[in-house]
C-alpha cells in the first residue's frame, strides 16, 4: 500500500514552516513516483525515488525532495492490432494531489526570465511523520508561451527542452529552496546527473581569490561544493548519461559562467553531466556492488562506492502478504530484517496468500487482454522497459523449443512495458512480442498488459509465480522489480547482473540464467534460459508444490529482509548524510 501522501488545505499552507529549521537533506530526481495517478515517474528511477521517500518518512530522516511536476506526464501507451507503440501524453491534474506554494525564484534561460514554482505534496508515515516533496512548475502566465511548457512532459522533446528541464531542477530547484526558507540543509543528494547543474550553481559562489589562480587553474573553490554534495549514478548504458552541445549550453546559459571553466569538470567536447557530477560530487556510489565496479571501469579515478537500491515493502506487497506478515512479525514495515524468519512461515498460509494473488492477476488479464488463463499452469512474468539491452526477445529465441518445452511442463506469460517514443527498436520489440502471441495461441497462453505503471505493476509482480529478467550483463545496473517479486513469494530466474548477483542462491531463493563473467551471443543466454526452464523451474512446480514453497520461504526470508529501502536508507545517512 502507498502511504498516505496527501496536498495541504488552504488553512494548511502554513505547514511547509515545521519543515524548514529541521531540514538537513534535499534530494534532487528528475522523477519521483508518488503515487500511480501522479504521473511524475517513468520507470525504475523514479520508483525508487518515491520508494527512497517513503523510507525517509518512515525512518524520520530530515529530508525534502525536489523533481519536475511534468503536468503530461511520460506516456500513455496505445498498442494497434500489430503490437504497434503509439505515444500519446498522459496528463494529470496536479490540484488533486498537491497544493501551490506562493514563493517563486527565475532563472535567466535564453535571455529571457523563466518564473518557477514549487507545488507541495506529503508523505505521511503510519508513524505520522511527514516529509514533504516540491514539484517545479513552469507553466505560469509571467513565463514566454515557450517556457511555460519546459516542466511539461517527462523526457520529453529535444536536446534543447531536456536541457532546459534540467536547468529548472538543478538551478531553480536549488534557488527555490533558498526562497522558501530551507536555511539548514548541508547536502544535496543528486538522484542521477539530471541535477547535476545544482552543483555548478553552488560552485559559482566559491570563486577561489585571484593571487591563488595560475593559468590553466579552476578559478573555483570545489572543497566546499563536494562536502555538499553527493551523487548516485544508476546507468551502465553510455546513452543513459546526458550530454549536451557547449554550444547549446552557451545559447540557453549565457554569461552563466565562463564554459572553459566548467569543460575543466565536465569534459572538452560535450557538457557530460556524469562527468559534472562525478567532480563536483564528495560522495559517488553505484546501485549495486557489480555496477559500482562498472562505473569505476567506466569512469577511471574516482572513488565510487556502492549502495545496493531497494525497495519500500510495504509499498509492493499485496495484501494478502502483508495480512501474513502483520499476524506473524508486526514491526516487518519498519523493520524488514524481522523477515529474517520468514522461512518459518506455515506453507499453507504462505501458498493461500499467493493464490489470492494470481487469481487477481489472472482476473485482470481476461479483464485488460482477452486472454483466459489457467490457474493450474505455472505463470510466468516479465515488465521492465522495452529496449534491445534487456532482450525483452529472449524468451521467444527458439519457438520450436518453447513449444516442446510447454508440451512437456505447461506454462503461461504474461508480459508488460512500455518502450521509449524515440526507442523504434523498442517498439519493434513489442510488435515481435504480439507476433509470437499469435503464433503460439493454440498451445502457450500469452498476454501483454498495454500501459505499464504502477498500478500495473502492483497486480503484475505479486500475481505471477516466476519473475523473468533477461539484460545483457553488466547493462542491468540493479534492477529492483524482482526485489518486489521476492516480497511476495515469487521466484527470480535472471541473469547474473546487477542486484541478482548478491541475492542469488542458486536452487534456494531462485536461479540463474548462465555463470557470472560468461560471454557468448545471445543465443547461448536463450539455451541457459530454456535449460533452466525445462530441467529446474518447471518441474520443481509441477512435480514438488512442498520443495517449490518452501523456495518462496527462502526467498522471502533471504531477500526481503535485505533489499529494501529501509536498508538502503541507513547506509545513506550513516555513510553520505553523515561525513
Amino acid at each position: 500500500m502507498f502511504h498516505d501522501s496527501h496536498k495541504l488545505s488552504d488553512q494548511q499552507h502554513h505547514t511547509i514552516g515545521p519543515f524548514l529549521g529541521p531540514t538537513r537533506i534535499a534530494y534532487f530526481s528528475m522523477e519521483i513516483a508518488l503515487r500511480p495517478e501522479m504521473h511524475t515517474y517513468s520507470g525504475g528511477l523514479g520508483v525508487l525515488a518515491g520508494d527512497t521517500a517513503r523510507s525517509a518518512s518512515d525512518l524520520e530522516l530530515p529530508m525534502v525532495f525536489v523533481t519536475l511536476i511534468s503536468r503530461q506526464g511520460y506516456l500513455r501507451q496505445e498498442l494497434d492490432q500489430s503490437g504497434w507503440q503509439h505515444d500519446h501524453p498522459d496528463p494529470w491534474s496536479p490540484a488533486e494531489s498537491a497544493t501551490p506554494l506562493r514563493a517563486k525564484v527565475s532563472i535567466p534561460i535564453s535571455g529571457r526570465e523563466v518564473w518557477i514554482r514549487p507545488w507541495l505534496h506529503l508523505i505521511r508515515s503510519p508513524l505520522g511523520h511527514d516529509v514533504p516533496v516540491l514539484l517545479l512548475d513552469t507553466d505560469l502566465p509571467e513565463n514566454a508561451p515557450e517556457d511555460r511548457g519546459i516542466t511539461d512532459r517527462l523526457y520529453g522533446g529535444d536536446a534543447r527542452y531536456r536541457l532546459r528541464q534540467e536547468i529548472v531542477l538543478g538551478i531553480g530547484g536549488l534557488r527555490l529552496l533558498s526562497a522558501l526558507g530551507f536555511a539548514g540543509i548541508h547536502t544535496y543528494h543528486l538522484n542521477e546527473g539530471h541535477a547535476a547543474l545544482l552543483a555548478l550553481d553552488l560552485l559559482r559562489r566559491h570563486p577561489r581569490p585571484a593571487d591563488q589562480v595560475t593559468n590553466g587553474d579552476l578559478r573555483y573553490d570545489v572543497a566546499p561544493v563536494r562536502e555538499s554534495c553527493i551523487f548516485t549514478t544508476h546507468t551502465p548504458v553510455e546513452a543513459g548519461h546526458d550530454r549536451f552541445d557547449w554550444g547549446l549550453v552557451s545559447e540557453l546559459l549565457p554569461d552563466y559562467i565562463d564554459l572553459d571553466q566548467v569543460r575543466l569538470l565536465a569534459g572538452g567536447e560535450s557538457l557530460n553531466l556524469t562527468h559534472l557530477a562525478l567532480s563536483l560530487s564528495g560522495f559517488v556510489n553505484g546501485v549495486a556492488q557489480r555496477h559500482a565496479r562498472t562505473t569505476r571501469e567506466m569512469f577511471p579515478g574516482y572513488r565510487i562506492r556502492a549502495i545496493t537500491n531497494g525497495v519500500h515493502l510495504p509499498t509492493w506487497t499485496h495484501p494478502a502478504f502483508a495480512a501474513l506478515y502483520n499476524e506473524h512479525y508486526p514491526s516487518w514495515g519498519l523493520e524488514p530484517e524481522t523477515l529474517a524468519h520468514a522461512d518459518q512461515l506455515p506453507g499453507e498460509l504462505l501458498w493461500k496468500a499467493h493464490d489470492q494473488a494470481r487469481h487477481e492477476l489472472i482476473a485482470a488479464v481476461a479483464e485488460r487482454t482477452g486472454v483466459v488463463l489457467d490457474p493450474a499452469r505455472p505463470l510466468i512474468g516479465y515488465a521492465r522497459r522495452m529496449t534491445s539491452y534487456k532482450r525483452p526477445e529472449l524468451l521467444f529465441s527458439d519457438i520450436e523449443r518453447l513449444r516442446r518445452i510447454n508440451a512437456r511442463f505447461p506454462f503461461q506469460v504474461v508480459l508488460s512495458g512500455k518502450a521509449h517514443p524515440l526507442d523504434e527498436p523498442g517498439k519493434r520489440h513489442i510488435q515481435n512480442i504480439f507476433g509470437h502471441i499469435h503464433e503460439l495461441a493454440d498451445e502457450l497462453p500469452i498476454a501483454f498488459i498495454p500501459n505499464y505503471d504502477a498500478s500495473v505493476a502492483r497486480l503484475l509482480v505479486p500475481g505471477v509465480d516466476v519473475w523473468l529478467n533477461t539484460p545483457v550483463p553488466p547493462m542491468e545496473a540493479s534492477g529492483t522489480s524482482g526485489m518486489k517479486a521476492a516480497i511476495n513469494g515469487v521466484l527470480n530466474l535472471s541473469v547474473l547482473d546487477g542486484w541478482w548477483i548478491e541475492a542469488c542462491v542458486d536452487g534456494v531463493t531462485g536461479w540463474a540464467i548462465g555463470r557470472d563473467g560468461a560471454k557468448g551471443a545471445a543465443l547461448a543466454s536463450a539455451e541457459d534460459l530454456y535449460s533452466r526452464l525445462e530441467n529446474d523451474v518447471l518441474p520443481l512446480f509441477h512435480q514438488d508444490c512442498d520443495g517449490w514453497i518452501r523456495m518462496m520461504q527462502q526467498s522471502i526470508s533471504k531477500i526481503a529482509s535485505t533489499f529494501n529501502t529501509q536498508r538502503m536508507m541507513r547506509r545513506y545517512a550513516a555513510e553520505a548524510y553523515v561525513r
